[in-house]
């Protein structure tokens, strides 16, 4: 079992321990370094709890640009920030290593992967997501995802690796099948991905090969629903699909995919998209974890949770971000964004200390902040109240957000460098082919 080591109680105020290690005041347990966990753990900064933060992963990546990172753009580490630096100054927190495996919500108790125990007074779930094939999880291995810097990673050498064996290519079909990209899913990850990499096939390889002509790179987007970004307003979708058109993107909606392979996709029309690249940002499902709770759950494997975003029948555990279903407010569950989790992480943390002080729990409210995607070079489109905005404004709106939100002053500055350099050169800085034998082929 868990057990905290002793401290001296001339440390801080909020560390007393009693025998046996065990802290004297309540212990909030966080599972997952992601928005929703850190903006907990800030919340509970002043407390008298003892807090612990569990993630499998040292670090907390910033999701919305992780596709810059797939697309040679940024660096692993100019998006991502070590969980203990970030929270290195709150004093009755501890960062922990470690994958949770299940709860046992009636013995209060988190049991690891690696088969340690873990006890808790109130449990904070933030573990996010995971992308989801459904029911189709052979279709992995040919069309990674994009939820992880690994993922990043792996989407980032497919493609580089697909120009490189299209250089060395004689037969013109097979060339073309090299050159194809396939993105499966039309939200903000899959247009966003659309656009960079028709930027970069038709300007920052351009003239870099010689047996190849980059811009003739078919890049096509598959929506299986009735619109790309259908969370945005028609206007702002129309002007999506423009800028798509102008990079050369070919669209494809209402089109759901049915089979996936190492050398392409099969539409659900009958066409069959002879693709060596296919990329997954269709769907994602919460973290397996959340069977574990013996809850009821939607569809897609989210916790239904209440008004206060406790469990039903557990008031000591919180569930909040991708891993909640939260129909409490409109009648359809929040969306899986950023700002869902860091509110109600924050708003969990919070009621977690009126429970402490022995008063009722708040209902969560969530307030949208609004919603913005980049299309290409100088093109987006945002949303902010009432407020729609598209093209360079919107660009330029997008930059300053996700710079602003980023952690730490070396990744901004870095990230403004690398974004300016972009702008005016064209070029991808990370176009590094990594994890592969030097004999090894495009493989899935």
């Amino acid at each position: 079992m868990f057990a905290w080591d002793q401290q001296s109680q001339s440390d801080a105020p909020d560390q007393q321990f009693v025998e046996h290690g065990l802290p004297a005041v309540p212990h909030v347990l966080i599972i997952g370094g992601g928005f929703g966990g850190l903006s907990a753990a800030r919340r509970l900064r002043a407390a008298n709890v003892q807090v612990t933060l569990l993630d499998r992963r040292n670090h907390h990546v910033f999701q919305p640009l992780l596709y810059q990172v797939a697309t040679a753009t940024l660096s692993p580490g100019d998006i991502a920030s070590p969980i203990r630096w970030i929270l290195r100054r709150q004093h009755n927190l501890r960062v922990l290593l470690g994958e949770a495996d299940s709860i046992d919500v009636a013995r209060r108790r988190v049991t690891l992967a690696d088969g340690a125990t873990m006890d808790y007074d109130y449990l904070i779930l933030a573990p996010g997501a995971r992308h989801t094939y459904f029911g189709h999880d052979g279709w992995a291995g040919a069309a990674p995802g994009l939820k992880t810097l690994e993922d990043a990673l792996e989407i980032r050498r497919r493609v580089l690796l697909a120009f490189e064996w299209a250089e060395r290519e004689s037969d013109a079909a097979e060339q073309q099948k090299l050159l194809t990209f396939a993105i499966v899913g039309g939200g903000p990850t899959g247009v966003e991905l659309a656009g960079t990499l028709a930027e970069i096939a038709r300007h920052t390889l351009r003239g870099e090969f010689r047996s190849v002509d980059t811009s003739r790179t078919r890049i096509v987007l598959i929506e299986a629903g009735p619109t790309i970004l259908a969370t945005f307003p028609e206007k702002l979708r129309t002007a999506a699909r423009k800028s798509l058109a102008r990079l050369g993107v070919a669209i494809r909606e209402r089109t759901a995919v049915t089979a996936v392979d190492a050398h392409g996709v099969t539409l659900a029309t009958g066409e069959r998209v002879d693709a060596r690249t296919v990329v997954w940002a269709a769907g994602v499902a919460a973290s397996p974890i959340t069977r574990t709770l013996n809850v009821p759950l939607d569809r897609s494997g989210r916790v239904v949770v209440n008004k206060d975003l406790s469990v039903p029948g557990h008031p000591e555990v919180f569930v909040v971000g991708d891993a909640a279903s939260f129909t409490h407010q409109g009648g359809v569950p929040l969306p899986g964004v950023a700002q869902v989790a860091i509110q109600g992480a924050a708003h969990a943390a919070a009621n977690i200390l009126r429970k402490t002080a022995g008063a009722a729990t708040e209902p969560f409210q969530y307030h949208d902040k609004g919603n913005m995607a980049i299309i290409g070079r100088g093109s987006a489109v945002a949303v902010l109240g009432h407020l729609q905005i598209a093209g360079f404004a919107a660009w330029c709106l997008w930059l300053f957000v996700h710079i602003f939100q980023l952690i730490g002053f070396r990744n901004r500055l870095v990230v403004m460098i690398q974004w300016a350099a972009a702008y005016m050169t064209f070029q991808r800085s990370v176009r590094l082919i990594t994890n592969r034998n030097d004999s090894s082929r495009l493989e899935s």
